[in-house]
């Protein structure tokens, strides 16, 4: 059977709402038709691409992989189809929080300097690969260790770790903090976008109070509230100044790697020129 953009289609959106029912509802199709059209998909690849053996549908080590595959081609498929486009379309570089930090304004102010015909849209995504496995960025800025299948990275700098506090809380009162120090406040997680689990602190100093979040804004109007602390990188403190919150230094959490991260093969022409700019920015004093 020929395949389509239509199988691309339901199965990026199965991946993406973890259920037939809502992935039929979103492509305003019928579940049958839904379930059909994924198994002509398998059929064709010759391996299952979503493992049906719970409620929500969770995909394979197969079709984890495909996914990014099928999010770029159809990217590049919809991007050939719009008019717009026919000319130099934008590069899209997507961030789940903080950008490149402080070097963020030099990167964006260089890209337009050299490349005045291909615009830099910068795009914060609130999900662990700002939208690169998703298909809705060209490269992203990722924090923490990251490999994906189909995805290429190349570290652009480290950033350290600092504690979030209350400016009413006493830790706000020291000029630099450790783990131990947080162990008997609420921790704030954003377990949407960000790179802190509770792993960090050893097992003996664990907090034991989690808020969990879903994105930046939330993480600081909690901890601006009193009701939690929270640990972050230093780009955080540089770009997201926030009333009721002080930034302290943590003298005993390890660095956190900067990637920029891209589909491979890249999904814009210019993404390779992107990376040995961020590179030459990231490597400048």
């Amino acid at each position: 059977m020929t395949m389509e953009l239509r199988h691309l289609r339901a199965f990026l959106a199965i991946a993406e709402e973890g259920t037939i029912t809502h992935a039929a509802s979103r492509l305003h199709m019928s579940q049958p038709a839904v379930s059909r059209t994924l198994h002509q998909l398998e059929a064709h690849l010759g391996v299952r691409l979503v493992d049906r053996s719970t409620h929500h549908l969770h995909l394979t080590d197969a079709g984890a992989a495909f996914r990014i595959r099928a999010a770029t081609a159809l990217r590049a498929a919809d991007a050939a189809f719009d008019p717009r486009r026919l000319g130099t379309w934008p590069l899209r570089l997507g961030h789940a929080w903080s950008a490149l930090g402080d070097l963020t304004a030099p990167l964006l102010r260089r890209w337009n300097e050299t490349h005045p015909d291909t615009p830099l849209e910068l795009l914060r995504i609130d999900d662990r690969t700002a939208g690169l496995t998703r298909g809705a960025v060209d490269v992203a800025l990722v924090r923490g260790t990251f490999t994906a299948p189909g995805v290429r990275s190349v570290p652009l700098l480290s950033e350290p770790r600092v504690a979030a506090v209350p400016t009413s809380s006493d830790l706000a009162e020291r000029p630099r903090l450790a783990l131990a120090d947080l162990t008997d406040q609420a921790i704030t997680l954003n377990t949407v976008s960000g790179t802190t689990t509770l792993d960090l602190w050893p097992a003996a100093v664990r907090p034991s109070r989690v808020l969990e979040v879903g994105n930046t804004d939330d993480w600081l109007a909690a901890i601006a509230a009193g009701q939690a602390v929270g640990v972050t990188t230093a780009a955080t403190a540089t770009l997201h100044a926030y009333p009721g919150v002080v930034y302290r230094p943590l003298t005993d959490a390890p660095d956190v790697p900067v990637l920029l991260a891209w589909a491979e093969p890249p999904t814009h022409p210019a993404v390779t020129e992107l990376a040995d700019l961020a590179r030459e920015v990231a490597r400048e004093p």
